[in-house]
């Protein structure tokens, strides 16, 4: 029997799959507290600038004072006037890090495996998070953004995959949604923990201690059979579908995968080609061409509305949690359609990604002092939305457009363009002031 066939026996979505679902899962809440810290640690409050010892009109030195009493970054280095690009930048460079942990990693799970990678990237991800807490200056701190989006640029990817891989065909869509849905959650779960925790230090302290918990977690966790069973290695695949069948209740004894050829396995020609696959084949290019605009799209409107959440009226902590909150109608939505046979994963993208471009654009024709039923903020907010329900679309899409051999080199060089979005955006924020 094939590996899909072995799943119907073993349980496609049995006990054993829903617990190691369930801790890929929330360790979304983890990476969604690092991609959003910049938000609040990197927070400008209200300053003025006192002019001291005049000499014949000339200042000769200045006292900054804040005016709120906020601890961040920005107040511990003043980072303010001509510095105050090093914040955006700090963001900056976080997203560079998810570019080339894309790039990286992506590629080298599909030849080593996904756990050594998913393991080991979580591993140096909380190392390096805690250097961020701990960070004597502002060229620690950002070299340690970098190093800690580097880390969380691959485990995002190869634990997107895990959950696909761990599960039968049919609950792809429902797993995929569950990863982007708990990320959500994690920015919602990040401002209320800003709003206890608001030392800077202190704050990036607490929202790193829980990747500690997920990483113990995730050391039980299997490779993924499909994987082994892509690169011929049928014993060591049939092994984890039995491990999983006996958690799951189901007594199988006699499970017995069909042997593949070396070329279908994945042999040393397919498996170095990688990348180069998706340049060769003429199908492979066109799709993979289309899905990089799309993934760059919604990364830049995704990550530009939800980090500028911080520079919008009322509390920043509540913007923050809001910017996540709102995200989550987006999936039982996609769910939906997407499962739908009049509608379906390519009508459902390209119509969310529509409305949310219209809501965007209708921004810029609202005046400040509109109601507030349509409001810049309201049209930001289904922006958001709609662009959540895209951006989760194309993660599941995409996943199912590639075969498994070439699955991750795919996401990742589609995740590589998503990051040139990311790395744009923080300076989304600040194009306001211009």
């Amino acid at each position: 029997m094939d590996l899909d066939e072995a799943l119907k026996f073993v349980g496609e979505f049995g006990p054993y799959q829903k617990r190691a679902v369930a801790v890929l899962v929330l360790t979304q809440v983890y990476m969604a507290c690092q991609s959003m810290l910049i938000v609040l640690v990197g927070f400008t409050p209200e300053y003025r600038i006192e002019q001291h010892q005049q000499q014949d009109g000339v200042p000769v030195s200045q006292h900054v004072t804040f005016t709120e009493n906020v601890d961040s970054i920005v107040t511990e280095w003043f980072l303010i006037k001509q510095q105050a690009y090093k914040v955006s930048l700090a963001g900056s460079l976080f997203f560079a890090g998810l570019l080339i942990g894309n790039v990286v990693f992506g590629p080298l799970s599909d030849k080593i495996g996904r756990r050594p990678v998913y393991l080991t990237g979580l591993f140096f991800e909380v190392v390096f998070g805690y250097v961020t807490a701990f960070a004597s200056s502002y060229e620690v701190f950002a070299a340690s953004r970098f190093l800690v989006g580097l880390m969380n640029g691959g485990i995002g990817l190869v634990c997107f995959v895990l959950t696909q891989e761990y599960v039968g065909k049919s609950y792809w869509a429902m797993t995929g949604t569950l990863t982007s849905m708990t990320f959500a959650i994690g920015i919602a779960l990040f401002g209320a923990l800003g709003y206890l925790i608001q030392p800077w230090r202190s704050l990036a302290t607490a929202a790193n201690s829980s990747g500690v918990l997920f990483f113990l977690l995730s050391v039980s966790l299997p490779e993924s059979p499909r994987w082994l069973y892509s690169q011929g290695r049928a014993e060591r695949a049939e092994e984890v579908l039995r491990f999983m069948a006996s958690r799951n209740g189901n007594a199988v004894k006699h499970l017995m995968l069909q042997r593949v050829g070396v070329s279908k396995a994945g042999n040393h020609k397919s498996r170095g080609a990688g990348i180069l696959q998706l340049i060769i084949h003429p199908v492979l290019r066109l799709r993979t061409m289309v899905l990089m605009y799309v993934w760059y799209a919604c990364s830049l409107v995704y990550y530009g509305l939800t980090l500028g959440a911080g520079e919008t009226s009322g509390s920043r902590y509540v913007n923050v949690a809001m910017y996540g909150l709102v995200e989550l109608p987006a999936y039982p939505l996609c769910i939906y359609f997407i499962n739908k046979h009049w509608a379906g994963r390519r009508k459902s993208m390209a119509s969310f990604l529509c409305l949310a471009g219209s809501a965007c654009l209708c921004t810029t024709f609202i005046p400040e002092n509109a109601g507030a039923l349509l409001s810049v903020t309201s049209l930001a907010l289904v922006g958001k939305l709609m662009v959540s329900a895209a951006f989760n679309i194309a993660y599941v899409y995409t996943s199912e457009l590639y075969p498994t051999v070439i699955r991750n080199a795919g996401l990742g060089v589609c995740s590589m363009s998503c990051r040139v979005g990311g790395i744009l955006a923080p300076f989304v924020p600040s194009m306001v002031r211009l």
